[in-house]
């Protein structure tokens, strides 16, 4: 496991359909040391922070195994490291196989696992494409974000290890699952609406989706 490329980039505008767009989704891969601060990387910063950014959200990690599948969905695209708006194209980290919850050393940087990326419309502006977030989405190729529990500095090769593996073994892929594919699955909701290691956002969701499948069902 490893950091194949570190991507920063600063919010920029654009115009996109008759309207002007903040957006921090573009980045490029830079070389050296880099610091990592406890809400972003040097020289990385998100546009709006209603939705992204924070605490929980402070890295943005995307698997560099999935940029395969991308370049043969849309073959006329081209593909740098950092297209997916992420701060570490990694190797070796997937969802399937990634607790929330994981703890994570690379650097002198400690990393908490803590949340899917979900996207929103800035991905489908950045591609140019009205259906790219559907495809995101439906691809389950979400990447994932972490929290910064100890700052540092990281540089592109450097190895990447778990620290620790949450007991409670809920992964970065059953959360998109739950929320987007199989939202009946009252045990795995219930699952992730008490894991403490998932941001309390998200388990509020999961706690009301758990409310609506059990009101009148006596479950």
């Amino acid at each position: 496991m490893k950091i194949i490329s570190i991507n920063v980039g600063l919010p920029r505008e654009i115009f996109h359909e008759d309207r002007i767009i903040r957006t921090g989704i573009f980045k490029a891969p830079v070389g050296g040391k880099v610091r990592v601060n406890a809400l972003n990387l040097a020289g990385d910063q998100q546009a709006d922070l209603t939705v992204h950014g924070g605490p929980s959200k402070a890295v943005y990690v995307y698997p560099t195994e999935h940029y395969d599948f991308w370049r043969k969905e849309l073959p006329d695209v081209e593909f740098p490291w950092g297209s997916f708006g992420e701060n570490l194209s990694t190797e070796g980290l997937l969802e399937k196989e990634l607790n929330v919850g994981d703890r994570l050393c690379v650097g002198s940087v400690e990393l908490a696992v803590t949340e899917p990326r979900l996207p929103c419309y800035k991905l489908g502006v950045k591609f140019n494409r009205g259906d790219m977030v559907r495809r995101f989405l439906k691809s389950r190729r979400t990447g994932f974000y972490c929290a910064v529990i100890s700052e540092g500095e990281i540089a592109a090769g450097d190895p990447i290890q778990f620290l620790s593996r949450d007991e409670d073994r809920v992964t970065i892929a059953d959360i998109t699952r739950l929320y987007a594919f199989e939202k009946q699955d009252l045990a795995g909701l219930r699952r992730a609406a008490d894991l403490k290691a998932l941001p309390e956002s998200w388990r509020d969701y999961f706690r009301e989706r758990v409310g609506k499948l059990t009101v009148g069902s006596g479950t």
